[in-house]
């Protein structure tokens, strides 16, 4: 019985390998093939950057750090980042987004006009304990470039609170 499915396999694997090979066989490329490939490539990205929404506005902030400063464990998490739009057409923040789940950024979603001020809000997890070291892009219509805000700071360890108290020197004498 052994020696029967041992032949009816060997058979199956025979039959499998013989079957028809369909596929052309890979054309060898030439140097002119490549070069001419590299062209075309080159030539579709300039046809992407030319495609590259451009505008006159222009995004100027107050200042591109947001320091926390030394804060307490569990502080305040919002902080404020203002900007003007000092081009000549209005500005539209398309995105921003923190390095990290940690940073939160907030942006106004209405097209900020020529000459005016708004601004973004910032949270960090101020439950985080140690160095703060962060950044937040922020995506316009101004371009391809992105802006980048810093985050930094340092966040104290938590209070360390006791559950019994300490020990006290007593005026009373045991026996």
């Amino acid at each position: 019985m052994k020696q029967v499915l041992f032949s009816l396999l060997i058979l199956a694997a025979f039959s499998l390998n013989a079957q028809k090979n369909d596929k052309a066989p890979v054309p060898i490329k030439t140097t002119g093939d490549i070069k001419k490939e590299a062209a075309i490539q080159a030539q579709a990205q300039t046809v992407q950057e030319v495609a590259v929404e451009r505008t006159n506005a222009k995004m100027t902030f107050e200042s591109l750090t947001v320091d926390y400063g030394t804060i307490e464990n569990g502080a305040e998490p919002l902080r404020i980042i203002k900007f003007t739009n000092t081009g000549t057409e209005p500005l539209v923040i398309k995105n921003a987004r923190g390095s990290c789940g940690c940073t939160v950024p907030t942006w106004p979603k209405d097209p900020i006009a020529p000459g005016q001020s708004s601004s973004m809000e910032v949270r960090y997890d101020t439950k985080r304990t140690g160095g703060i070291n962060k950044s937040i892009t922020i995506t316009t219509n101004e371009g391809p470039d992105n802006h980048v805000i810093q985050v930094i700071g340092t966040v104290l360890a938590p209070k360390e609170e006791k559950a019994v108290p300490a020990a006290e020197p007593t005026l009373i004498k045991g026996n």
